[in-house]
């Protein structure tokens, strides 16, 4: 049954804030999803939450009543909170009336099938949650097979990525993997592994993608290292015809993303 909390003191309502930090979500394997949008993608593609945090105002909504009954449903809790809790739960001034606690969920890298989808994305070394998010939302819409994480990466997990996948980290399987694995798994790709090189001579609209493509981008400072620079078999170039010499990684990649589906 639901139930009341008004106290920020509540064990419950302190475990949900911890999950504002890396240790405390990779303690519990679990983390903070904001908004009845997300709520609701989860609860449609069956990740109900652990414990789900509401408003009274949202209380007789639709489909927080679903995500409610489907919290429940799996042993989940579900507790109407003050305005208060929600902001200092979600870190906001303006908080959304939804807060959610879920389990995190990566998928092995050796359970991914190339062949299941045209286009994947592999980012080495991303330490922008926002960037993160937004990529692996680019990657729900075109409907690429998923986001493989190599290296010592942000966490995708972050109360950022997640609000910046928009609900995408629910559709979308993410993998993570050192560069070792990466590179052994890479050896039996069976299309095109594409990289933006600095060096590049290729426009990328004139490269030859064969598919499955996978996108290979770099940390947003370094680009590509070395290592995985010469693990691309096909090398391209986004042309700057203006002043600024770079474009952002979200942005960059969502480009390549793109011209390998179209």
């Amino acid at each position: 049954m639901t139930r009341k909390v008004t106290s920020l003191a509540n064990p419950t309502v302190k475990a949900a804030r911890a999950l504002h930090m890396r240790k405390a979500r990779e303690e519990t394997g679990r983390f903070l999803a904001e908004g009845l949008k997300i709520v609701t993608e989860a609860v449609e593609l069956g990740r109900a939450p652990r414990i789900l945090l509401y408003s009274a105002e949202a209380a007789t909504h639709p489909l927080l009543r679903r995500a409610v009954a489907e919290t429940e449903a799996a042993g989940g809790e579900a507790i109407e909170v003050s305005h208060d809790i929600l902001g200092k739960v979600s870190r906001r001034e303006n908080p959304q009336t939804v807060v959610a606690v879920l389990d995190q969920a990566f998928a092995p890298l050796t359970s991914l099938v190339p062949t299941a989808a045209s286009c994947w994305v592999a980012l080495e070394a991303v330490r922008d949650p926002g960037n993160l998010g937004t990529i692996v939302r680019t990657a729900d819409a075109a409907g690429c097979g998923g986001v493989i994480l190599v290296g010592d990466c942000c966490d995708p997990h972050s109360v950022e990525a997640v609000r910046a996948t928009m609900g995408s980290i629910f559709a979308t399987p993410i993998a993570r993997a050192t560069t070792a694995e990466f590179l052994a798994w890479r050896e039996v790709w069976p299309g095109s592994v594409v990289g933006t090189l600095l060096t590049a001579t290729t426009d990328f609209r004139s490269a030859a993608y064969a598919r499955p493509s996978l996108i290979l981008m770099g940390n947003e400072q370094a680009g590509l290292t070395p290592t995985l620079a010469a693990a691309c078999d096909v090398a391209v170039k986004i042309p700057m015809r203006g002043r600024a010499d770079s474009l952002n990684l979200a942005v960059a990649t969502g480009i390549m993303i793109y011209a390998a589906t179209t």
